[in-house]
């Protein structure tokens, strides 16, 4: 990636602290980095977002966010605030961390509503994160991994993370690590895939043990097909409880999706109760389980069965005061 003449956001190097020591991190205009004051350590500023990390095993979300249009304004809107509890009304004046940010959609809709953002990812998605909330001032992005992010603890009175943790290879790790940005009275909402039923487990990670090892170029005819079974209601009411394909009405979006599911190098799936004993366990109260957009006799009672594909478990929690 070459670096671009985008000036440098001093506000932002302000925020940022060393992912190796925690100590406070300085721009060197010569070099174009971010470094500790004693200069031990620096990391590389490339078209203006400071990068901690490579794309590493995660490159196929850099692929993906980078390639597909996906952001729907109205949809995204409701899905953040169904995924994360929180009303956009609530967010006037909050510093806020998007864990996991993607393409930026979600970055996006918490700028418009008042809020102070970061959005931090650790795949280059960032750049298309930057490219569309480039008009919000207060909206800010890092490439950096989530289990060390270069900021300072208990600083965000909102973080937020959907659909991200389970790509590591040790969700609880990711959890715990992007739990202590949150301030003592602040929001903490994650969103994780649901675990299925036993042989649906079986099915589709026997088939990811395939995909996970197909080049791009092999996997999006793959993603495309799914794409066009999920335009038919009859196929994708039916066999997508069987092998995970997209739904959404917009195809673009179904191939974006299908990709999401069958090209990452890890993914896994959590229970209810297994979340719920991380945020309890991590200092959280007021514990609350957030229930899907969708509703309907058949959609609840294949949801509670934990019979849909691609579904989530969703937690959202108030950090403990400090007494």
């Amino acid at each position: 990636m070459r670096e671009a003449p985008f000036p440098v956001d001093l506000s932002l190097v302000a925020q940022l602290r060393s992912p190796v020591d925690g100590s406070p991190l300085v721009f060197d205009e010569k070099t174009s980095q971010v470094r500790t004051n004693n200069a031990a350590d620096s990391w590389q500023i490339v078209d203006g977002i400071p990068r901690f990390v490579s794309d590493e095993h995660l490159k196929s979300f850099g692929d993906q966010w980078t390639t597909y249009e996906v952001a729907h304004d109205d949809e995204d809107r409701a899905t953040f605030v169904a995924k994360t509890g929180m009303q956009l009304e609530q967010l006037q004046g909050l510093r806020v961390l998007d864990a996991g940010c993607g393409g930026g959609r979600y970055a996006r809709i918490c700028g418009e509503a008042g809020a102070t953002v970061v959005g931090a990812d650790h795949s280059r998605a960032v750049d298309k994160a930057k490219q569309l909330c480039a008009d919000l001032r207060d909206v800010r992005f890092v490439q950096a991994d989530l289990k060390h992010l270069p900021l300072e603890p208990a600083s965000f009175d909102f973080v937020f993370s959907i659909g991200v943790m389970h790509h590591d290879s040790d969700t609880r790790s990711v959890f715990d690590a992007v739990a202590q940005l949150v301030k003592p009275g602040g929001r903490y909402s994650v969103w994780l895939y649901r675990r299925n039923q036993w042989w649906q487990e079986v099915i589709n990670s026997g088939l990811r043990s395939i995909t996970t090892r197909l080049p791009s170029l092999l996997l999006k005819p793959f993603c495309h097909a799914g794409a066009i079974f999920g335009g038919i209601p009859i196929i994708n009411r039916t066999l997508n409880k069987i092998v995970n394909f997209s739904a959404h009405p917009s195809y673009e979006n179904r191939v974006c999706d299908t990709f999401d599911w069958w090209a990452p190098e890890y993914q896994y799936h959590h229970t209810v109760n297994e979340l719920s004993t991380w945020f309890d366990e991590a200092g959280f109260e007021d514990l609350k389980v957030l229930l899907p957009e969708r509703s309907g006799g058949f959609y609840t009672r294949a949801y509670e069965r934990n019979l849909l594909i691609g579904s989530g478990v969703n937690v959202t929690g108030v950090k403990c005061s400090v007494d």
